[in-house]
Formats: structure tokens, sequence, C-alpha cells
């Protein structure tokens, strides 16, 4: 198993766990001349930054393997799942960040405004019609609650 992220893994992986520090938009050489029998992504394509950052995650989820599982959360469902707050990705800029600087419920809790508007203009929430523009050749699934799609799944068999 190879694990990347952006930030520095826990001391305690198990042995059999290879853990890299980067940017999964540019990866070094190594990790992109290897190859994987899967690529695993969880909620990751909302938060790289933009329509062409999102392109190069999904061309890069493609490049590394011939299978891959990407779920990111939808962004029509009601409760905005990165801060707990109903209809907070319909909401103004202004307003969200207002929010979040006030809003108990956030796992990075902060007062001051522009740390909170870095924070919010970090998610950008996809539409399914997004997906599949970056994963053409993949299926889509839909995770659902209370019969609402939760989250978006594109992934793709050998």
């Amino acid at each position: 198993m190879h694990i990347v992220n952006l930030e520095k893994p826990p001391p305690d992986l198990p042995s059999w766990v290879r853990a890299d520090v980067a940017d999964a938009c540019d990866l070094p050489a190594a990790i992109r001349s290897s190859t994987y029998d899967l690529v695993f992504s969880n909620a990751v394509i909302e938060h790289v930054g933009g329509h062409q950052r999102r392109q190069i995650f999904a061309d890069t989820v493609n490049s590394l393997a011939d299978r891959h599982w990407v779920q990111t959360p939808y962004r029509y469902f009601p409760v905005e799942p990165h801060f707990l707050f109903p209809g907070f990705q319909f909401l103004p800029l202004t307003a969200r960040t207002e929010i979040l600087r006030r809003w108990p419920l956030i796992h990075t809790p902060t007062s001051d405004r522009e740390a909170a508007r870095r924070i919010v203009m970090d998610v950008e929430l996809l539409s399914v019609t997004e997906m599949r523009h970056y994963f053409p050749g993949s299926r889509i699934r839909f995770e659902r609650l209370a019969g609402l799609v939760k989250s978006v799944i594109a992934y793709k068999r050998a």
C-alpha cells in the first residue's frame, strides 16, 4: 500500500505501508513511474484547487492504474459535509466566511476572517456532470443517505 498526502504521515504506520508527502497533482517522478493495481481517493478532488488542477488530478489517477475508486461529496446534498451546515455551499463567500468564524461544528475553527475565507475557498464540491467529465471512462455510483445522493463515486475496473 502506498499513501500520498500533503501532510506528514503518523509515525506508527505499519511496515507494509509506504507513505510519501507529495502533491497528487504534481507527483515526483519516482511515484509517476510506478504502476499500481488500484488508485483510491476519498474526498480529495474537491480540495485540489480549481478545474485545471482537478483535471490534472483525474489524469494522474488514470495514468497510475487501470482501476480506480474516486469518491467526493456531492455538491447538491443539502448538508455540506466539510462544515456540517445545511446549504452552506450555496451561500455567498462572505456569508460562508462569517458562518465559519462562528459555527461550532467545524473541525478547523478560526475567528480570523482571512483564514476562514481561505478555508472556505479550499472546498469546491463537484456535480455528477463534472465527475463524468473528469473520469469519462469510469462508471458513476452514488452513495445515498435517506434517499438523497450524498457522494459521487467514479470507479473503473480493468
